[in-house]
């Protein structure tokens, strides 16, 4: 049994980081019921056979403008444990599926919101994405060496990290106390905030003089010993021996134990004639030649790998960190639980696909969903 079976969960399609949430708690064991529009909005949601954000969902096709199709949704609510949506504020409330409605409908129901911005705030009813809000945050100041444009990997930190992963927290923190006070309540889950609560760390090592205000300055950031070097091949290879024993590795790896330009690991003045070193050091081999020198030693070194190859790195191969579905890479559910493998055959549905079998099990009659079905409140795959 998978450690969140019999949890009840209600997404309302929207973009990034809600569907990868409902992801993962599908890939985590809930019934995850996906309610999507009864036609395809465009490329903002639709990614067809490609939507791994959809795997191992039941999806539902609902026209939310109507009022039998609000109405469907509410009956849903009814018996969830928590629903979420990604709309702009005010948006659920003018649908008539507002927290106030589904709370009154639920007392238990846990009604998650994910924006940008948050619900409340000068900025809440404007557009952003992942960089605008990692740039208001401080986040994106130490992003990229000094003299570069800061810019981070597209969605991981801001839509996933401080979005997507604080809901799915978010809504199981709700669901245990309202299962506990028989009271439900409202998250409201803004990027910004995410992103702001994941800097404490930077912002304790900031505090404490670790790293410095300016970027590139410290040894985090502006350091030869935390960097990433261009191969002879034009790959790439990442170090990051930030502690002296493992510091000593890499250079008895290297053989610049004893190279007056590598003795002072933590002297500013020394980094850059070092980092020009370890360049030319580096590029005078092929990412290949320099994994078997390196890898799995306390060097702490790692090739730079595109997604198909990391699929077939040994490690990746050995823990089954990725997999092809009908020729689709993924990454496997995560975290791993002793004792509660995850759902197998999580494939991707089609859109409306589980219309007919998910309003069934609510209670819907045959004639009660013909009659939707002819209004168009609902549509089936």
């Amino acid at each position: 049994m998978s450690v969140l079976s019999g949890v009840k969960v209600l997404e309302i399609e929207g973009i990034g980081p809600g569907p990868f949430c409902a992801m993962l708690l599908a890939d985590l064991g809930a019934d995850v019921v996906m309610v999507q529009r009864t036609q395809s909005p465009g490329v903002d949601t639709d990614f067809g056979d490609a939507a791994i954000q959809h795997r191992g969902k039941r999806s539902i096709a609902v026209d939310l403008k109507s009022p039998q199709g609000a109405e469907v949704v509410l009956k849903l609510a009814e018996q969830a444990d928590c629903l979420f949506e990604g709309m702009r504020p005010g948006k659920m409330e003018g649908l008539g599926l507002g927290p106030d409605v589904c709370l009154a409908r639920n007392p238990r129901l846990v009604y998650g919101r994910m924006t940008g911005w948050g619900q409340i705030g000068p900025l809440a009813h404007a557009a952003g994405h992942d960089q605008n809000y990692l740039g208001l945050t401080g986040a994106l100041w130490y992003a990229s060496p000094a003299g570069t444009l800061p810019f981070t990997p597209p969605t991981i930190v801001g839509d996933i990290g401080g979005g997507a992963l604080y809901l799915a927290i978010g809504l199981l923190a709700g669901i245990m106390s309202a299962r506990s006070t028989g009271r439900g309540q409202v998250v409201d889950v803004a990027m910004v905030d995410g992103v702001a609560h994941m800097m404490n760390l930077l912002l304790a090592l900031r505090a404490s003089g670790y790293v410095e205000p300016g970027r590139g300055t410290s040894l985090l950031d502006g350091s030869h010993c935390s960097a990433t070097y261009r191969c002879a091949d034009g790959r790439f290879v990442s170090v990051q021996p930030l502690e002296p024993r493992f510091y000593a590795v890499l250079l008895e790896k290297l053989q610049l134990s004893s190279d007056p330009d590598f003795s002072r690991q933590n002297d500013p003045a020394s980094w850059p004639r070092a980092k020009r070193r370890l360049a030319e050091i580096f590029a005078s081999r092929s990412r290949d030649e320099w994994c078997k020198l390196l890898e799995g030693t306390d060097a702490c070194f790692a090739p730079v790998l595109d997604p198909e190859e990391a699929a077939l790195h040994p490690h990746n191969v050995a823990r089954g960190v990725f997999s092809k579905r009908d020729n689709l890479l993924q990454a496997n559910p995560a975290p791993r639980f002793s004792d509660s493998p995850p759902p197998q055959g999580m494939r991707v549905p089609k859109r409306g696909e589980h219309t007919h079998e998910v309003l069934s099990q609510a209670g819907f009659g045959e004639a009660q969903l013909q009659s939707l079905l002819a209004c168009g409140a609902i549509a089936e795959a």
